[in-house]
């Protein structure tokens, strides 16, 4: 059975890859498959978040992270895998060659969508492995809808392309919602959790989702 990895990763601190990691990892548990949870950050949100996981949800495995490597539990069918901020050079390339799906979430502010395009840059730096086997896509994250910030980051991320002349995914829009703090709180993902107040948040998952064959 081959395991699909998704790579969470974007150098810049803050922007909201735990919050991203742990969704995926519970929607794909609360799918039916196997996964586990990688948490490769030193401040270890997504394994305090796998702490308080109900056990009457469906499990998520936790992966261990040392030395650059990642021992993951068998029979693991998705592996998701949570990167610390800072992440540059060797460390950078170690994270893309684990990773057969790498999803770069980005806020809309005009520091960070600067930090995205020294990212990019690093990113092209790494045409060799890119070209190989990775996939790349990105998705604007904790987005206050119709703000003048938010439409600079879209413009930015359509207009962003990869080593091979292709365009950069831009995936979805992610709204800031207080359901995925509420969410978090309980070891839960967006889409175990109130589901009656969490609709609109999970359809704007939706293209993410299928992009990862979800």
């Amino acid at each position: 059975m081959s395991m699909h990895s998704i790579v969470i990763l974007n150098p810049k601190g803050g922007c909201g890859k735990s919050t991203l990691s742990v969704n995926l990892a519970g929607y794909f548990a609360q799918s039916g498959k196997k996964t586990a949870l990688a948490d490769c950050d030193p401040q270890q949100s997504s394994s305090d978040w796998l702490a308080l996981r109900p056990e009457d949800l469906p499990a998520i495995g936790r992966a261990e992270f040392s030395g650059g490597k990642i021992k993951v539990p068998g029979g693991t069918e998705v592996l998701v895998i949570d990167t610390p901020a800072a992440v540059h050079g060797q460390r950078l390339a170690g994270f893309v060659k684990l990773g057969h799906s790498l999803v770069i979430p980005m806020l809309p502010s005009p520091i960070d969508i600067r930090a995205a395009e020294h990212f990019i840059a690093e990113l092209y730096s790494l045409k060799h492995l890119i070209n190989r086997r990775v996939r790349l896509a990105s998705v604007a994250n904790r987005v206050r809808e119709d703000t003048l910030a938010a439409a600079s980051l879209e413009v930015y991320l359509e207009k962003i392309k990869l080593p091979t002349g292709q365009k950069l995914p831009y995936i979805t829009v992610l709204r800031a919602s207080q359901n995925y703090i509420r969410a978090a709180e309980k070891g839960m993902s967006i889409f175990e959790f109130a589901p009656a107040k969490t609709t609109y948040d999970r359809e704007q998952w939706h293209p993410l989702l299928r992009w990862l064959g979800g």
